[in-house]
């Protein structure tokens, strides 16, 4: 039986395996600071455990409720909000006249490509929250 397990700031995929009497934890994956479950650790544990047969869907469903996000008090919500701010704070030191003056130009082209990424992100979300308003808010304008 695979589950999501935190040790410390890290999430890990483990596999709990039974040999005699005993039951050994077998580590999967380490899932990092936040519990998820991409493509990439997909095919990472598929191949260095080829026998172990999971199921997938349900391990990312455990992984998207492992989050408490209706908590204002709870460690997610607190990163994701120091994370929001930090990321604010940073790009609002970046301005166009650095781009333009770049030692590598494919430097600003990446730097240009995540910020089209990240407001496109941002859009989604807002989307998405604006649909909900009534659940994220009270207020009856949209969320800009």
């Amino acid at each position: 039986m695979a589950f999501v397990r935190r040790k410390g700031n890290s999430f890990y995929l483990v596999h709990n395996v039974r040999r005699g009497e005993k039951v050994q934890q077998l580590h999967l994956a380490r899932l990092g600071q936040r519990a998820r479950i991409t493509e990439e650790v997909v095919k990472e544990v598929s191949k260095k455990h080829p026998f172990v047969e999971l199921n997938w869907r349900a391990l990312r469903e455990q992984c998207n409720h492992s989050a408490d996000l209706a908590d204002p008090h709870s460690p997610a919500v607190q990163k994701l909000v120091s994370s929001l701010r930090t990321l604010n704070l940073e790009l609002a030191d970046v301005l166009p006249p650095l781009l333009r003056i770049s030692e590598s130009p494919v430097v600003a082209r990446e730097l240009l490509v995540q910020l089209r990424l990240l407001q496109s992100t941002i859009q989604v979300k807002l989307e998405q929250f604006d649909r909900g308003r009534g659940r994220y808010g009270n207020h009856p304008g949209r969320v800009r």
